[in-house]
């Protein structure tokens, strides 16, 4: 039976997904909404548990075609009085939201208005999020393509991964020399159809998996054939994900300065190693603060990557991994809140997961990269979070990732090579939408190499 009664059109599916991440309880409940004024202002009276309220507000159905929508989601976290530092979102891209806003003419005074009473969002997540948009405009080119390249191996599979990624020693290593053969072949081929199909490229970026677990004779291969088969005149930013120090070398490090690669990353998620132990994702920290420094010595620009929130990490243990980072001279961070995701081992595993403090530990982050002169230019949101957080990147000014930025914002086209890369066609409709097509690449190596060149001319096909 139909739990959810409306007098007006909505997308019933979407309301209830915010239910069932928001306001769990009513999942199974009767909610009644009626809309009983729409002129000056939109009136919605809204009814559960025999508990009514009316939650009317200004009409912009003039601009903002799912007002009614947007209104029924806050409407019932007021009737069930949930307070949220991200109010009534909880979509993956909140910055999206503000430049749609900004695309029908809002200005950021009448932005911070609509999120402040229309959206719920607190004060402090509504300047973030302003600050951030106002950062990412200064980046933000549709006029150009990103390309992506992926290499879906790594040295063990960390129990909370749900990327693609498969352990070198297991039985899909075995494939690991056709891969490598069958991505040059595929880079080639690409590089042919760009000299009849021009697109300027301004960002590359090698990820994974672990792209540095290719072997020192593969890492140049790959590097040399991607310099010297695909147009780079327009290229501002070359990254290789490095983000386990076990696979890294000091030759592979200068490999990659060789051949252009300009930043790294070198991700320890957390500096308690008795944590990463468990989730088999080793940690040596003498290895780590040499390569770290040795990347420093030849001019890399490097990030790290943290995650707020492992399984048996206090607050206490996320406060002293923000400690130890400020050994480090690292000009961009990237902060993730856990999000277990279902591909991964650890969604089966966990239970019961120690409360943590976030205030105290977002006062520390915010405190420590303000000391490193670091400001907040890109996030993102998950679903599956295990507070209300989000994901940030923290970067010097000079150094954000333009990758990251045009990843997060779906601004840019991606032209995605190798293992479980997606490839991205993003066209203009008009102010509110874009029309985006997806192409993936299979994960699997041997599905890869199988079915390389029968998948490629589909993608480059977006690109003509």
């Amino acid at each position: 039976m139909e739990n959810i009664k409306v007098n007006f059109e909505i997308k019933k599916n979407n309301l209830k997904e915010f239910i069932r991440i928001l306001i769990p309880e009513l999942v199974d409940e009767e909610i009644t909404i009626t809309e009983i004024g729409c002129d000056k202002n939109l009136e919605l009276e809204l009814e559960v548990f025999g508990k009514k309220i009316i939650f009317s507000y200004e009409n912009h159905l003039d601009k903002l075609e799912d007002q009614r929508l947007v209104m029924c989601k806050v409407g019932l976290l007021k009737l069930m009085d949930k307070k949220y530092p991200w109010g009534g979102l909880i979509g993956v891209r909140p910055t999206k939201l503000v430049r749609r806003f900004l695309n029908l003419s809002y200005t950021y005074e009448e932005i911070e208005k609509l999120l402040r009473e229309l959206y719920l969002v607190t004060p402090k997540k509504i300047k973030l999020l302003i600050d951030v948009v106002k950062k990412e405009m200064n980046f933000l080119n549709r006029d150009h393509i990103n390309m992506y390249i992926g290499i879906p191996y790594c040295p063990t599979k960390c129990r909370y991964c749900s990327f693609a990624s498969y352990e070198m020693k297991g039985t899909i290593g075995k494939y690991y020399n056709e891969f490598v053969d069958t991505l040059i072949d595929e880079i080639v081929l690409t590089g042919e159809f760009l000299k009849e199909n021009p697109n300027k490229i301004e960002s590359i970026y090698i990820g994974g998996g672990t792209p540095s677990i290719l072997t020192e004779v593969d890492m140049e291969r790959v590097l040399r054939s991607v310099n010297e088969n695909i147009d780079l005149t327009y290229l501002k930013e070359f990254t290789l994900e490095a983000g386990r120090v076990d696979t890294l070398t000091f030759k592979k490090l200068d490999i990659m300065k060789s051949f252009g690669v300009e930043r790294i990353s070198l991700n320890p998620q957390t500096f308690n190693l008795k944590i990463l132990e468990k989730l088999n994702r080793p940690l040596d920290r003498k290895r780590f603060d040499e390569m770290f420094d040795y990347a420093k010595k030849i001019g890399l620009i490097i990030n790290m990557d943290l995650i707020l929130g492992l399984p048996g990490e206090t607050t206490e243990d996320i406060l002293y991994t923000l400690d130890e980072l400020k050994k480090y001279p690292t000009e961009n961070l990237t902060t993730h809140v856990l999000a277990l995701k279902k591909a991964s081992i650890l969604f089966k595993d966990i239970q019961n997961p120690i409360p943590l403090d976030y205030e105290k530990i977002e006062k520390k982050l915010f405190e420590i990269t303000e000391e490193k002169k670091m400001k907040p230019y890109y996030m993102y949101r998950q679903k599956n979070s295990l507070e209300w957080g989000e994901n940030l990147g923290f970067a010097i000014e000079g150094t954000e990732s333009i990758f990251n930025i045009e990843m997060i914002e779906e601004n840019q086209s991606t032209l995605g090579l190798g293992g479980g890369a997606i490839t991205k066609s993003i066209i203009t409709q008009d102010l509110n939408i874009d029309k985006i097509k997806r192409i993936v690449s299979p994960k699997e190596p041997i599905a890869y190499v199988r079915e390389m060149r029968e998948r490629l001319p589909k993608k480059l096909e977006l690109f003509k």
